[in-house]
């Protein structure tokens, strides 16, 4: 049995620097966690062990960059991303790491080890440790279990900080008891949970720069033009799609391209490509190690955003706090999905990131658009019935072929499933909400490992690249 926690929206909803949750925000978090650890010894040298997942997508997915990040003392919410690539490159050229502002030696191809091995608790694991004169001093092994979250070996679990709250979530039936007992929606019930973590105005200020950080992802992706990096030769797409929709007009801050898309054609196919130019803006800035929101994870981070901004562009009846409303009920299912399966895609494939994002965007939408407690987690249902057993399978180990346009495809079942709950009865719904999480699980368990996250099934394997991960 799947251990329960108590978890808050913002544990799914964090603020980062792509291309992966599990893969650069996990270690880049656990380095940070590290440094905490070392400040009081001496230490001349640091060796870095990858494990499973991270040792064999680890370069694609930047697990080294996040990790020296880490180690550096940067904050992946508060960090400059123009400037990692300087900050790396003057590590590698002067083969010197400062650390906890010690400058040691340290080497690209000698200090971080790729192990073929994998460590049992988890795919996603890491070990730091420092020496001094050839001995060791401290070591912490460390485990990414995805959407950011980590786990260090040596921490026992502390029921006593677990959080009280007044309306308990563990599976769908949870929801339903406390919608039901108290007369109100998911997103009261779930507003209510989170006053046990923050104050009121953290709640909303909290949740108003999760939506802005999506919101300049979306267009900083769709104002950058080239090629991303990692070697495949991924041309950005979202800037050219955005031109041609709102026929070369350019414009220069975001209220104002806003205000052009909803002054744009209103047809059918334009608001499809919409949609899917949102969800590429974000993966592609997402792939370029740029600044976005884990929804659950950094690799599906453009589904939520890609939805959202089609009720905020073409929907109708937009009330003041639908943002609000929206992140709430979705990190709620986020949060049902974390504790009832995986987010993980080393653990159970896509299925887990786009599937779960799916999922969470279609409760949101059906929330914000009326939709009853029972249509919300319908609509959740319905999007991941049709994302079980997608596989993980990246190639050359980058988040890009076929990951930014999977979002977009995850994005528009999102928008599909909202629709169909609200047109019916939940009532007469085959497939219950906690029945597709619990399969969901099982088939993660079933799926074989080369087809999570390693780079070694699928199309990984089916187009020759020149990659170290490949």
């Amino acid at each position: 049995m799947k251990k329960k926690e108590r978890l808050s929206v913002f544990d799914i909803f964090k603020i980062g620097v792509g291309p992966s949750s599990s893969h650069t925000l996990g270690p880049w978090r656990a380095a940070l966690h590290f440094v905490n650890r070392i400040e009081h010894y001496a230490f001349d040298r640091i060796q870095i062990d990858l494990y499973g997942s991270l040792s064999k997508t680890g370069r694609g997915h930047a697990t080294d960059i996040a990790i020296i990040l880490g180690l550096s003392g940067y904050d992946p919410e508060q960090i400059d991303t123009s400037k990692i690539d300087d900050i790396i490159h003057k590590i590698r050229a002067k083969e010197r790491l400062a650390l906890l502002q010690r400058s040691i030696p340290f080497d690209f191809s000698k200090d971080i080890v790729y192990n073929e091995s994998s460590l049992e608790f988890h795919p996603n694991g890491m070990k730091l440790t420092i020496w001094n004169n050839f001995e060791i001093q401290h070591s912490e092994t460390y485990f990414s279990t995805g959407g950011g979250f980590i786990i260090c070996a040596s921490e026992s679990d502390d029921e006593s900080k677990q959080h009280v709250l007044p309306f308990p979530i563990d599976n769908g039936e949870d929801l339903i008891q406390h919608t039901d007992m108290q007369g109100q929606s998911v997103s009261e019930i779930v507003w209510q949970n989170e006053l046990a973590f923050r104050t009121r105005v953290e709640v909303v200020e909290g949740m108003e720069k999760i939506f802005r950080t999506m919101q300049e992802a979306v267009f900083r992706g769709c104002h950058s033009e080239g090629e991303l990096p990692g070697g495949l030769g991924v041309k950005r797409r979202a800037r050219l799609l955005s031109l041609k929709l709102l026929d070369g007009v350019k414009c220069d801050n975001f209220q104002n391209w806003i205000s052009a898309i909803k002054n744009s054609r209103y047809t059918f196919s334009n608001v499809n490509k919409w949609v899917s130019c949102f969800a590429l803006a974000v993966n592609e800035e997402n792939a370029a190690l740029g600044r976005i929101v884990t929804s659950p994870t950094n690799g599906a981070a453009g589904v939520i955003p890609a939805v959202l901004l089609y009720h905020h562009c073409f929907g109708e009846n937009i009330q003041k706090d639908d943002t609000l409303k929206f992140l709430l009920t979705a990190g709620e299912i986020g949060c049902i999905f974390k504790k009832g399966a995986t987010i993980s895609a080393a653990e159970g494939g896509c299925q887990a990131e786009i599937g779960v994002s799916s999922a969470m965007a279609a409760g949101g939408l059906t929330e914000i658009l009326g939709g009853s407690p029972r249509q919300v987690l319908m609509a959740a249902e319905i999007a991941m019935e049709h994302h079980l057993g997608l596989t993980c399978d990246p190639i050359g180990g980058l988040v890009q072929v076929p990951c930014i346009e999977r979002n977009a495809m995850g994005a528009m079942k999102a928008i599909t499933a909202a629709h169909l709950a609200l047109s019916g009865e939940p009532v007469h719904a085959i497939v219950k909400f906690d029945t597709v999480v619990q399969t969901m699980w099982e088939t993660a368990q079933d799926m074989n490992l080369k087809y999570k996250e390693t780079a070694e099934g699928g199309l990984a394997i089916k187009i020759p690249v020149g990659l170290p991960n490949c």
